[in-house]
């Protein structure tokens, strides 16, 4: 059964991120909250949690929409191809924020991902996200988590949350309630920003 942690979002305890960090290390999966929706995630570096993710979303890894989420840009290169300057002044301008963003990746992508062209970055306004990704020192591979039903508060009330994934995650954060909008996602993969899904956050920051 998993652990039901409690973290401030104003005032993250390290010593509780830590133990995040250290189910997050040893191939757990947690449930955190960001700036938009609770997010299921797992170590980028850890191709056994990889694959419980995707067991748990019925895909194929190689085939998966995941998200990286990340500290700040810094770790960009890592994963993306290098980007142009009016591209970059667009993620420092909405970043963190509840944006993700589809940019090229590049041939650095842990072997899961080495098929496919694009990568979805995120850098959310969380607290409690951004000290989990800092402390784990790379990025968490992350989704969504939906409910089946229309009953939202499932997504948005952590013990509701624990009450349904307790069995199959190692870790529930309660971050405080989240909410039900996911990101607005755009993808700076060609020549013209494009949305492809309007969110939480605004699309004309262009």
């Amino acid at each position: 059964m998993a652990e039901f942690l409690k973290i401030y979002e104003d005032k993250p305890n390290e010593a509780a991120i830590k133990k995040v960090v250290d189910v997050l290390r040893n191939g757990g999966l947690v449930i955190y909250p960001t700036d938009t929706v609770y997010g299921l995630g797992c170590d980028i570096t850890n191709s056994k949690a990889l694959e419980r993710i995707a067991r748990i979303k019925d895909i194929k890894l190689e085939k998966a929409n995941f998200s990286f989420v990340c500290s700040d840009l810094s770790n960009l290169s890592d994963y993306v191809k290098q980007i142009d300057t009016s591209t970059f002044k667009i993620l420092k301008r909405a970043l963190p924020g509840p944006y993700t963003f589809i940019l090229p990746g590049n041939n650095d992508l842990p072997k899961e991902f080495r098929k496919k062209k694009t990568v979805g970055i995120r850098v959310p306004d969380n607290n409690i996200a951004l000290e989990i990704v800092r402390m784990l020192g790379n990025p968490i591979v992350s989704t969504s988590i939906h409910d089946e039903d229309e009953v939202l508060e499932y997504s948005t009330d952590p013990e509701l949350i624990f009450e349904k994934w307790q069995n199959r995650v190692d870790m529930v954060i309660d971050g405080g309630y989240g909410d039900n909008v996911g990101s607005t996602i755009i993808d700076l993969s060609g020549h013209e920003p494009v949305v492809l899904r309007e969110g939480k956050g605004d699309p004309d920051i262009f």
